[in-house]
């Protein structure tokens, strides 16, 4: 329509045909009328060129605008399309990230876990390999005292002079301290006469402390004595007066006896003591025993040592606790004892006729799959036999216990399934029979679901400090594609209702993680029926349950990684569940002889089959009344035991069953009745003996009492005397000395010995009697 309407207006201004063919002619020959028409004309012909005009540049604009706006909406219709691309990419990129950080937090759980299980089982206090050694120098010499501990995590070590901490900032030309693979030197620069002191070394970390010491002596230089190179020293160098070793005696005042407690309840023992001479350098050191195996701080006890005090807290008794405790004083002089038995009886069952709680938790061959948990069960001479028991799991940190097993286990061992490798655990186990469940023994030590195979496949090489390099066996053997099958299939433990089967990872086994799985077959069918169908096996040993009694099995493993599942191993021999221990035979003969009016002593015959003993229960009864009564709490491994707690004058008999992890034993034949009442023997001899006096023509002994009296007050004493070139003694005394302390005089050189006099006493007749004790020459 626009360029119609435009060639319109074109045709009207087209140049008149006389113009067209004369470009100069003169307009005069024009009328009036012609011209006005010419001028309408012109003015007609301007607007419509102007309108035109107008309307073409009206045309252009809008198609101009129209430009500008297509190629706005297509410039923000790109600018949007790579919007939402970057948005798109950064989403994706944040989903990335998210993951790796993830991934990553994940890894260093694990890796924390592990750390943490790894650094548990390497634990150890420290120990000092290499001692102090003492040293002699002249002055101006210097001296490097060495020695080399190890502990994990590693211990820190504290030098101290005549105890007092040695800080080297304060005297920065004098003291160099180093440390360096467990190897720790302390360097002293140019001694002088005031370095001449007793210098120690105490290495601590979180499970314990170790300390050595050492004397070092200066020798002040005369004019006319030479000074010896260093490291050519004579070999016989006079010692110091200031430094002495001197015998420490160490003599029990006030010392615990047999004690009866109950579980939950607090308990101490401790023993009030004089230590000649108390000195702060060279003090004793006070060892606790239970059975003879060492005890250490933990959360049930707590040891103190000082003020001439030694004690052993309980803070929650346990029949855990029960036994012969030992207190071990131990100097350079020797070692001084005292021992006395601690009972713990049974708290009350929270049901009436309930059996008491088991003892002795712990765990064996702990891996990424499993652990057997053992226990030892309760004496049960009033409540009626244990059925069976129940075991429960618990993660460290928390507080959810967990029932391991549906069905009472009726041995003292159960395989515990089911752990998350690389979490810690502990584990409980409650007894029940007819009457309900007992309370829950005292929790096991925490165990990690680590394979210890695992450690073995790796090396650690410490470069320098704080540098270390892992070499791991599997990083060496290669890129192996699909492993072979395992080796050596067997059964590692046999019972009536499980077989855990071990065996051999194959060799090479690769970088890539391995697991297994277990195929069983009943001998006679030809079918393999896979057991951890649902549950990769990652350790090479496995409990098999739900298992028919009295049928027979064959087993064999296949190994497996990313690329694929190994040919089966070699089929095991068959194999049939049953319990290989069974219940012990009754012990034998019982004796009971008298002890003190308090105790009697009881010893038995063993039986037949010994073997897989826990040890054995003793029983008591008042004659007539058929009432049995446990006398010990916690299974004995000895044939011999001293029953505590007796009413004197009173009549007893004893019965002994032994005790495994199948159960008790019958009762053994009671022995015959016997009086409490206290037995007399010998007493020990005098010991200590000391010359307190001489002046020439007299001296003065003294001497310590026996350390057993053998059952009656010691009266007096009778003392020997012998000159120094002959053998024969002769008494010096015809009437008793009364008291531990004699002067003789008119004596030349003698060896003398004590010999104890004591009384008998036998159906109310008193005898005066005098038994001597062969005593050797203490002085």
């Amino acid at each position: 329509t626009c360029t119609h309407t435009y060639q319109k207006i074109s045709d009207l201004i087209v140049v008149p045909f006389y113009q067209r063919r004369h470009k100069h002619f003169d307009q005069s020959y024009r009328n009036i009328q012609t011209r006005y028409i010419l001028e309408e004309y012109a003015a007609r012909n301007f607007i419509l060129v102007t309108f035109a005009s107008y309307f073409f540049l009206s045309y252009r604009t809008h198609e101009q605008k129209s430009h500008a706006s297509e190629e706005k909406r297509i410039r923000f219709a790109s600018e949007l399309s790579a919007l939402e691309k970057e948005i798109h990419t950064a989403r994706h990129r944040a989903r990335e990230h998210l993951d790796k950080l993830a991934i990553q937090r994940m890894v260093e759980e694990n890796m924390a876990l592990e750390r943490h299980a790894i650094e548990e089982s390497i634990s150890r206090a420290p120990e000092i390999l290499v001692r102090l050694r003492s040293h002699t120098v002249w002055e101006k010499m210097s001296v490097s005292l060495c020695f080399t501990v190890q502990g994990f995590p590693t211990p820190v070590v504290q030098w101290y002079k005549n105890e007092e901490l040695i800080t080297p900032a304060s005297v920065p030309a004098k003291y160099r301290i180093e440390s360096k693979y467990g190897v720790h030197v302390l360097h002293i620069n140019r001694a002088d006469f005031d370095d001449t002191a007793t210098y120690s070394a105490v290495a601590t970390n979180v499970h314990g402390q170790a300390s050595t010491n050492c004397a070092v002596i200066v020798r002040r230089f005369r004019g006319d004595e030479e000074p010896h190179p260093a490291g050519i020293m004579p070999f016989h160098l006079p010692l110091s007066y200031d430094v002495c070793f001197t015998h420490i005696d160490v003599q029990f005042l006030e010392k615990f006896g047999v004690t009866f407690g109950t579980e939950g309840e607090t308990l101490t023992l401790k023993c009030s003591m004089l230590i000649t001479p108390d000195l702060k350098r060279l003090r004793p050191r006070a060892e606790w025993y239970r059975d003879d195996v060492l005890i250490k701080d933990s959360k049930w006890t707590k040891l103190y040592f000082g003020e001439g005090q030694a004690a052993l807290s309980f803070t929650h008794l346990n029949k855990d606790d029960e036994g012969l405790y030992t207190l071990r004083m131990v100097t350079k002089g020797g070692v001084s004892e005292y021992s006395a038995y601690l009972f713990v009886r049974d708290a009350d069952a929270l049901i009436a006729g309930a059996p008491g709680a088991p003892m002795d938790v712990k765990c064996h061959d702990a891996n990424r799959d499993y652990v057997i948990v053992t226990w030892k069960p309760p004496n049960t001479t009033t409540e009626s036999p244990v059925i069976g028991y129940f075991v429960d799991k618990c993660e460290v940190g928390l507080e959810n216990w967990i029932q391991c097993n549906d069905a009472p286990v009726k041995i003292c061992k159960y395989p515990v399934t089911g752990l998350h490798e690389g979490r810690s655990y502990i584990f409980r186990v409650r007894a029940v029979n007819s009457a309900g469940i007992s309370r829950p023994s005292r929790v096991s030590e925490p165990v990690a679901a680590l394979d210890p195979i695992d450690l073995e496949r790796t090396q650690t090489i410490h470069v320098d400090e704080g540098r270390k390099i892992v070499i791991s066996k599997d990083d060496l053997e290669g890129d192996i594609q699909i492993p072979g099958p395992p080796t050596n299939v067997h059964a590692s433990e046999i019972s009536k209702t499980y077989v855990v089967l071990s065996w051999d990872p194959p060799v090479p086994r690769g970088r890539e993680p391995l697991t297994y799985f277990i195929e069983k077959s009943m001998v006679g069918s030809e079918g393999w029926q896979r057991v951890n169908a649902q549950v990769a096996v990652k350790s090479p040993r496995y409990a098999v349950f739900d298992l028919a009694e009295g049928k027979s099995y064959v087993f064999r493993v296949l190994s497996s990684n990313k690329h694929g599942i190994s040919d089966p191993s070699e089929i095991t021999k068959p194999i049939q569940p049953q319990d290989t221990v069974v219940v012990p035979s009754a012990p034998g003969r019982v004796v009971a002889t008298r002890n003190t009016k308090t105790s009697v002593v009881v010893q038995w015959d063993k039986p037949k089959h010994e073997e897989d003993l826990y040890g054995y229960y003793i029983d008591y009864s008042v004659v007539g009344s058929n009432h049995w009564e446990p006398s010990n709490h916690k299974p004995i491994k000895y044939n011999r035991f001293v029953v505590h707690g007796l009413e004197t004058g009173e009549q007893y008999i004893f019965r002994v069953k032994a005790v495994n992890a199948v159960g008790f034993s019958e009762n053994s034949q009671e022995s015959e009745a016997i009086t409490v009442q206290a037995a007399l023997t010998c007493p020990s001899y005098p010991h200590g003996i000391t010359l307190l006096n001489c002046d020439g023509h007299s001296m003065t002994l003294g001497w310590k009492a026996p350390k057993y009296s053998g059952g009656s007050p010691i009266l007096g004493y009778y003392m020997d005397k012998r000159e120094a070139n002959h053998q024969n003694w002769h008494e010096v005394n015809s009437s008793l000395i009364t008291r531990t302390i004699y002067t003789r005089s008119s004596l030349s050189t003698y060896y003398h010995k004590i010999r104890p006099f004591y009384c008998v006493f036998w159906s109310a007749t008193c005898l005066k009697t005098g038994v001597e004790n062969q005593c050797h020459p203490l002085i």
